[in-house]
């Protein structure tokens, strides 16, 4: 059976509503890289020297990555010989298949809860990335699964954060336990730790600061923050969440090796990817960070954060070409 035939299948047993988010968010990353692979396939036939320059070119400019890209070549090349495919049509389904294994990985994508007593989830990045709307979605879709909500209002410094996660809260009909701008974030965190506690809350979701311009003290602030929570729960956090603004591509790549590897992220959201046709930025990230990309979003809806699942993904961006191989079959 081929490859985007055992993908149809797969996605066959999902929700046909996450696979219609998946595919209108990942619109542009499918023009920006697959129609430029077809376009290619069709000019050129023929699988030589100029054919894989090209196609490095286009990977590289969807944003997968220098070095991912690199090993992807080597893979492709080793299988073009190993197959014999002579057809560049035939390397379609084979650079899919290789991106569906590169975006898995070992990782669980699923968030991880806490399986007695309050899940804590710690939200981390830089402004502007979308943190407080990632937050407030994920609260949203925990509510909608009966779970009792609480946020954490940690981001005390950026003016306007506490009043951002509060408007989030009453749109979603979820309490905010908060200070006054510029006190002490850890003193939050204390605070609504104690308040889920007294509520009987099943998740806590904490804001923390974003600024990254003097890094040691938003470290320390982090730590500060950990020791506090895990005083009161000792096994929490359970997730650190790394919020990454996909449209920003390479820039959101350093800015993950920066702050991933001093602040015990656990997994990373990836937002806004419905905005930009760099989406190949997905399998960077995972590659070379080997961090689980846990959510993304992929558009403005309060429903349009979803688990990160790599068969939705790489049916998103080849649906077009299941179609055609589908479409190929009944004509025969």
């Amino acid at each position: 059976m081929s490859f985007f035939k055992k993908l149809k299948e797969s996605i066959s047993t999902k929700t046909e509503s996450v696979t219609k988010q998946f595919r209108d968010g990942l619109e542009k990353t499918r023009k920006g890289l697959v129609e430029k692979v077809s376009d290619l396939v069709i000019r050129r036939k023929k699988i030589d020297e100029e054919f894989y320059e090209e196609l490095e070119e286009i990977l590289i400019g969807a944003d997968v990555g220098v070095n991912t890209v690199m090993d992807l070549m080597d893979e492709l090349r080793a299988e073009v010989k190993k197959r014999r495919i002579e057809d560049a049509a035939d390397l379609q389904p084979v650079l899919s298949e290789k991106l569906m294994g590169l975006l898995k990985g070992d990782n669980n994508n699923e968030l991880r809860m806490n399986p007695d007593g309050i899940t804590v989830i710690l939200f981390v990045g830089v402004n502007g990335v979308g943190k407080t709307t990632t937050i407030g979605k994920l609260a949203h879709r925990f509510k909608q699964e009966g779970k009792k909500v609480l946020l954490a209002a940690g981001d005390t410094f950026r003016a306007g954060a506490i009043e951002q996660l509060e408007v989030w809260g009453d749109r979603v009909g979820v309490e905010v336990i908060k200070q006054q701008s510029g006190s002490d974030p850890a003193a939050v965190m204390f605070d609504a730790v104690q308040a889920a506690k007294q509520r009987q809350a099943d998740v806590l979701l904490c804001d923390t600061a974003g600024r990254l311009q003097n890094k040691s003290n938003l470290m320390e602030e982090l730590n500060k923050i950990f020791r506090v929570i895990q005083r009161e729960i000792p096994s929490a956090p359970h997730e650190v969440l790394m919020v990454l603004d996909a449209t920003t591509g390479q820039n959101a790549l350093s800015q993950a090796k920066l702050f991933g590897e001093k602040s015990g992220v656990t997994g990373l959201v990836l937002t806004k990817l419905d905005g930009t046709a760099k989406g190949g930025i997905v399998v960077a990230i995972r590659q070379e960070l080997n961090l689980p990309v846990k959510l993304v979003g992929l558009g403005e809806k309060v429903e349009d954060l979803q688990t990160f699942d790599s068969e939705q993904f790489v049916h998103a961006l080849f649906a077009g070409l299941i179609k055609e191989e589908e479409n190929t079959e009944e004509s025969v």
